[in-house]
């Protein structure tokens, strides 16, 4: 059984950091990609970045390029996001998701990934 546990999320001032880990067992696909989403009230769920886990590429919704990183330790399967330079826009319930290895146009759509998280909330203040 697939277990994705999200880890790292909390309170910070625009223009500060935060570092979240989502930590994957129970998967068994050779290459696969492995995605942060994040959730507003009153919002869609949205693509945030995405990495595969075969070649290492990520990607990134435009909102955040520049600003956040995708990593990935393959040995101890885990992704994490580096968020820096947080705005207030950025507060939402961040979840990650993981799937076989797609397409990279299709990596930042929800509807592309069957395995998700429990999503740890970050909230960012002015």
């Amino acid at each position: 059984q697939v277990q994705l546990v999200e880890s790292g999320g909390g309170s910070v001032q625009a223009g500060g950091s935060l570092r979240l880990s989502c930590a994957a067992s129970g998967y068994t696909y050779s290459d696969n990609c492995m995605a942060w989403f994040r959730q507003a009230p009153g919002k869609e769920r949205e693509g945030v970045a995405a990495i595969y886990s075969r070649s290492g590429n990520p990607y990134y919704a435009d909102s955040v390029k520049g600003r956040f990183t995708i990593s990935q330790d393959n040995a101890k399967n885990t992704v994490y996001l580096q968020m820096n330079s947080l705005k207030p826009e950025d507060t939402a319930m961040y979840y990650c998701a993981a799937d076989r290895a797609k397409a990279w146009w299709l990596a930042l759509r929800p509807s592309e990934y069957n395995y998700w998280g429990q999503g740890t909330q970050v909230t960012v203040s002015s």
